[in-house]
């Protein structure tokens, strides 16, 4: 068999020839590893982890699920210099006096001014270095939609990802990448351990019987993760402007920080996106008695 170029393509190489493969996590390994650092100390650290009952396996990812987050990873650094390119051409532009306002409508503005050959406040060579990041900037927008065209198809042709759109603060990209993320739902006991694995759990530093509690651990994907940050933000902003859509969110950020629910937030949505995966559901928005209800039913 032909060299292989990372781990997870050797396994699925040897998964074709009907070997049994598992992965291990290296931070996992490492502390078998007894002392140096060479090939036949790693090889006996390896065949002592992977006999540990307790230990974690990674995965193998399909080649689809590689591509569609070939996708997500593209378009996440297009987005990043996209964002440098706009930050590069504001900074340039106030140093000579010409500052817009926020937002898309602004940013407008400034390519304006800079195609337009007839504004006198721009010298030349400012003009023309201007011009090549707007080109730039204009070259990579129309790559971002062209991913989100890719991104968007491949939803509509999957299931799962269309019953993970329907739950609150899920959309699109978010759907997309929880199931090319996640490679068996059921590979997960509960919605919890999903949550864990993401790192939208508590830290612990806990000893002799003192459980102590911190902040996230933010383990595991970082994408998924902000993904999910950011769809509960959302959720928390729409909670602000309309209490009775989201009563659980509006009575917690009655006693908590907007940040802290947001990331509670996202620990439910995770648990959810698990269950609607791992039971092959469709998700059922909570049914929320009223206190009358509630009273005849006691």
């Amino acid at each position: 068999m032909e060299a292989c170029a990372t781990a997870h393509q050797w396994a699925r190489e040897l998964k074709k020839l009907g070997h049994d493969t598992r992965l291990m996590p290296p931070t996992y390994v490492k502390a078998y590893v007894k002392r140096g650092k060479n090939d036949a100390a790693d090889a006996a650290a390896i065949c002592e982890a992977v006999t540990r009952p307790s230990m974690r396996f990674v995965p193998i990812k399909s080649v689809e699920q590689q591509s569609a987050l070939m996708l997500h990873r593209t378009r996440d650094l297009l987005i990043r210099q996209r964002t440098q390119l706009i930050n590069a051409l504001r900074a340039h532009l106030a140093e000579l006096g010409l500052v817009a306002a926020k937002g898309h409508e602004g940013l407008h503005q400034l390519v304006t001014a800079v195609a337009e050959s007839s504004d006198e406040r721009l010298p030349s060579n400012a003009r023309f270095a201007c011009q090549a990041i707007a080109a730039q900037l204009s070259a990579v927008q129309t790559q971002i939609n062209g991913l989100d065209k890719r991104i968007t198809q491949a939803h509509r042709a999957n299931p799962d990802s269309k019953r993970l759109e329907a739950i609150p603060g899920f959309g699109v990209i978010l759907s997309t990448a929880v199931v090319a993320t996640m490679t068996d739902p059921k590979a997960f006991k509960t919605g919890r351990e999903f949550a864990a694995w993401i790192g939208l759990v508590p830290r612990q530093n806990s000893s002799g019987g003192k459980e102590r509690l911190g902040s996230i651990s933010k383990q595991g994907d970082r994408y998924l993760r902000r993904l999910l940050v950011l769809g509960a933000i959302s959720i928390v902003g729409t909670a602000r402007t309309r209490p009775d859509k989201y009563p659980w969110v509006t009575e917690l950020l009655g006693r908590r920080p907007a940040k802290v629910v947001a990331v509670a937030l996202a620990n439910k949505m995770a648990r959810t996106a698990w269950a609607v995966l791992a039971r092959g559901e469709t998700y059922r928005a909570p049914i929320r008695l009223s206190s009358a209800a509630i009273a005849a039913a006691a």
